[in-house]
């Protein structure tokens, strides 16, 4: 196991999963009949792959090549068939099973007809609305992502280049968890691992793509409404802005991914209708909760102009959509942070460690608004009578800090603003990239950093947070 450069520290032996007895076992043979799926689930400890034999099948929307072996690990997924077709599978699974209730597939790709209908519209001037800005909501592991996938693969299949944004802090889209992420997609997906990579994964047989993307690290945006709202403007502006220079990508549209946790009837609504209202989505597709869909019906029943028209359909979920626990995502983030330093068992990556001076560094620690006000409010000399100070809360999520021991297994965001910008600069700066701490000798004051890049960053400002948890055995 060889050395990280300038770390002296040993890459994890945990970071790609060893093929086991079940991988070398002989290959087997499953039909598909037309309009069918092949389920299945895979623990990050195994090996699964699947070739196409016979006939046209595809995972989330991406077409598999014939004789070609795909290898999965660690992941739920689905074969779908729309003519029927003969897979070699070969390796262990904790589920597996052929699924003939597939009617959400006739549906979703009847949505899709629609938006290609609205982009042609878009392309000649006859749809006032515009191009299609899709936002998909609905409760947690109600297939969301999976419709999102079907809808932008069978959209390049067609020769649009949608761009694709996720709201979901819990699950990275071409960046690791606790980040929010917008690319417009020009290539095909990539059928393993379901998006592709972006230029830090090194080579690959799928072009990269490259994201615009911005730090959440919170779980939740209900977590951190102040921090959440903003990211969500500056990321409507910046993906607005992309738009208007490129046709393509204009007449192509918008789909949105968001996580259950804004679909709240507390409140309003209040953090859906802002990322309707930023990203002036004209199609709400609702999976899972026929509350949410009636809701949202009666919010935008009376527009106030033909601009401000929402349509609000309901969509079938999966038949394949399965709850995911605690213990599985938080198995998923880590994996996610470990590829994003080392890679996966396709590409093999080289981190590198570089020393850092604390006085170099300027590092921020978001901070939950409400909990830093309640301390605040019992310093000493506060008055707590004093109903007008009780009513003022702090106007930043981000507050200076001076490196610490609790610093070490986090991972920090680079971000592109120099370290003495304004709070609401830090905050709103989109990141270069993501660095994990390793150490932190607080006696010669020296941060010891795993960095994806050999290159020091320079006077840039680091993003300190609580989400994603620390990796403690990312480097051993």
């Amino acid at each position: 196991m060889s050395l990280l450069p300038g770390l002296s520290l040993s890459a994890p032996s945990t970071a790609t999963p060893q093929p086991d007895a079940a991988s070398h076992a002989p290959p087997r043979t499953e039909e598909l009949p037309a309009r069918s799926e092949l389920r299945f689930e895979v623990a990050f400890a195994k090996l699964y792959r699947i070739r196409l034999v016979r006939g046209t099948a595809e995972i989330f929307g991406s077409e598999l090549a014939p004789s070609t072996t795909y290898t999965f690990s660690g992941t739920k997924g689905a074969v779908f068939t729309w003519h029927g077709c003969t897979l070699e599978l070969q390796g262990e699974v904790d589920s597996e099973y052929v699924g003939s209730e597939t009617e959400a597939m006739v549906e979703w790709l009847n949505v899709h007809g629609m938006l290609e209908t609205a982009r042609d519209d878009a392309g000649v001037g006859r749809d006032s609305n515009g191009d299609p800005r899709v936002l998909i909501v609905g409760p947690d592991d109600s297939g969301k992502t999976s419709l999102l996938k079907c809808l932008t693969a069978w959209s390049l299949k067609m020769g649009r280049a949608p761009t694709v944004v996720n709201m979901d802090p819990r699950e990275g889209l071409l960046s690791i968890p606790g980040s929010l992420s917008a690319v417009t997609m020009g290539s095909m997906l990539d059928v393993e691992d379901g998006w592709g990579s972006s230029p830090v994964s090194g080579p690959t047989g799928v072009p990269v793509k490259t994201p615009l993307v911005y730090h959440f690290p919170f779980a939740s945006p209900e977590d951190n409404t102040r921090m959440f709202k903003p990211l969500v403007t500056r990321a409507a502006l910046a993906v607005t802005s992309r738009l208007e220079e490129d046709d393509e990508a204009k007449q192509s549209g918008i789909i949105i991914d968001t996580p259950g946790s804004v679909n709240q009837p507390k409140g309003g609504y209040d953090l859906l209708m802002h990322i309707i209202s930023e990203f002036s989505i004209n199609l709400v597709l609702t999976l899972g909760s026929e509350r949410l869909y009636n809701d949202l019906l009666r919010k935008f029943a009376s527009p106030k102009s033909s601009e401000d028209v929402v349509h609000v359909f309901r969509i079938s979920k999966s038949g394949g959509a399965v709850a995911r626990d605690e213990a599985l995502m938080r198995q998923a983030r880590q994996q996610q942070i470990k590829n994003y330093f080392f890679g996966d068992s396709r590409t093999s990556l080289n981190p590198h460690g570089q020393w850092w001076d604390f006085g170099d560094l300027t590092v921020y620690k978001a901070v939950d608004p409400s909990v830093s006000h309640a301390q605040s409010s019992f310093m000493p000399g506060m008055d707590y009578d004093d109903e007008s100070a009780a009513g003022q809360g702090p106007t930043t999520s981000l507050e200076k800090v001076t490196p610490s021991q609790g610093m070490v297994n986090a991972i920090l965001s680079v971000k592109f603003c120099s370290g003495n910008s304004s709070l609401d600069n830090v905050r709103d700066s989109c990141v270069m990239g993501f660095v994990y701490v390793a150490e932190v000798d607080e006696t010669r004051k020296k941060v010891r950093f795993l960095a994806p890049h050999p290159s020091r960053w320079g006077d840039r400002a680091l993003v300190w947070g609580n989400w994603p948890e620390g990796v403690g055995d990312l480097v051993a």
